[in-house]
């Protein structure tokens, strides 16, 4: 089971932001620290599960050292978040969906850094987690 760092972000009048220095424009953001950690691995899970469903190579993760020599990552606080590399079974399901929410689900999709199938499946994960919460 591979390790990445996550980077825990806090603005004023924001959510807890966590972005990974090892996969560009994958982010996600909790509501407190306990929740951004499990955003955080949930986010990498599906960021990885889509790069592999797409055939492309994960990266090595990075060192504490190699992430925290970049002075703008000194302001996070970092975190392991453990992932598993194989890949999930996926299945190829069949929906339908108005044109102009399919349109908004691409871009806020593309925009970070997700797959269509990556966003809608964390988005029914959050939806189901909220639920059983």
């Amino acid at each position: 089971m591979r390790q990445y760092i996550g980077l825990i972000h806090k603005e004023a009048h924001s959510d807890f932001g966590v972005s990974f220095p090892d996969f560009p424009g994958a982010i996600t953001a909790g509501i407190d620290l306990d929740d951004a950690r499990r955003m955080a691995e949930e986010a990498l899970a599906l960021h990885i599960d889509g790069l592999i469903e797409d055939g492309e190579a994960l990266p090595e993760p990075s060192t504490l050292e190699q992430v925290m020599n970049n002075e703008q990552n000194r302001s996070a606080v970092a975190i392991l978040v453990a992932v598993r590399t194989e890949p999930r079974q996926s299945v190829r399901i069949n929906i339908t969906l108005p044109k102009d929410i399919l349109t908004e689900i691409d871009a806020f999709a593309a925009a970070h850094g997700y797959t269509r199938s990556g966003f809608l499946a964390q988005a029914a994960k959050k939806a189901i987690n909220s639920e059983a919460a």
